[in-house]
């Protein structure tokens, strides 16, 4: 097999969605000439999370459907590049927007519809509709199938997110971004790879964004080989500040393989001793008091 390539598209955004679409449609040109099987695109491109010091009613109306011209044209051009794409948007739904990103595989199938379940409630993203889920999908590429999910920014900082879909086999990570990588960010994502052996791909919007500095990233989750006295750095991409394609190439069959016989992910959990991360109840202790469950 050979290695999975997955294209990070840290890209600046145009202002309007016509030109979103024709920008992003450029990018994911330019990276299957890069070689990529997958192109991934940061949080919210439809309207390049075009959200904050706005009048809601504005961005909210920006919203569009997830069978809309945008996103079908993205569809189609995956079968034309014979490339997956995961693009993203402020997705039209019920009564108030998702933010949402969508895999479709090489052949323009729409293989995951993902919306993000851990949205920042304490700020504008409580005027979105979170997600009810977690998804994983197998993703036929040229490399061979790859079980592959998704979670969007804010999730990065539970647990609970890359743990889920882990457990739901995922071995891919795809993670559309909209906020500064710095350490602490970094060191998350770092530790959902390590803790549950997969591989985590985050694109963030580049320097020249407000509120975002580029460092777009995979972390491949294989933290020891065969042959090195000390463990490895899993870090296999970080990208700097600059707007660009950035290619990352998994091994897949190393992550495989360091699966089969490694202590962490669902190796030796025990989670009959875990009910109280499902306990609704529970109202103390909390270090603020204004959350929102």
């Amino acid at each position: 097999m050979k290695l999975l390539k997955i294209a990070l598209l840290q890209i600046k955004p145009c202002g309007t969605l016509k030109a979103n679409l024709k920008k992003g449609i450029k990018y994911c040109e330019a990276a299957k000439e890069k070689g990529a099987d997958i192109a991934l695109f940061p949080e919210m491109w439809s309207n390049g999370y075009n959200i904050y010091n706005r009048p809601i009613s504005d961005w909210t109306a920006e919203a569009i459907s997830a069978d809309s011209n945008f996103v079908n044209e993205f569809g189609n051009l995956a079968k034309a590049l014979n490339m997956a794409i995961c693009i993203t948007l402020l997705e039209q739904y019920e009564n108030s927007p998702r933010n949402t990103c969508i895999l479709f595989d090489r052949f323009g199938s729409k293989k995951l519809t993902y919306a993000k379940v851990h949205t920042c409630d304490f700020d504008i993203e409580r005027n979105l509709t979170a997600g009810a889920d977690f998804c994983v999908t197998t993703l036929d590429t040229e490399c061979g199938n790859v079980k592959v999910g998704a979670m969007i920014c804010y999730d990065r900082e539970f647990p609970e997110s890359a743990r889920i879909l882990m457990l739901k086999g995922a071995e891919l990570i795809l993670t559309p971004n909209a906020c500064p990588m710095e350490i602490n960010r970094l060191s998350q994502l770092r530790t959902r790879a390590y803790e549950n052996m997969l591989a985590i791909a985050t694109c963030n919007y580049p320097d020249t964004v407000p509120d975002c500095n580029g460092g777009s990233n995979v972390f491949d989750g294989v933290a020891y080989l065969p042959g090195l006295p000390n463990s490895r750095d899993t870090c296999i991409l970080q990208a700097d500040g600059r707007e660009g394609i950035y290619i990352a190439e998994l091994n897949l069959n190393q992550l495989r393989e360091y699966r089969k016989h490694e202590v962490h992910g669902n190796a030796y959990r025990h989670p009959q001793k875990y009910q109280i991360l499902t306990d609704t109840s529970i109202d103390e202790p909390f270090i603020r008091s204004d959350y929102r469950k």
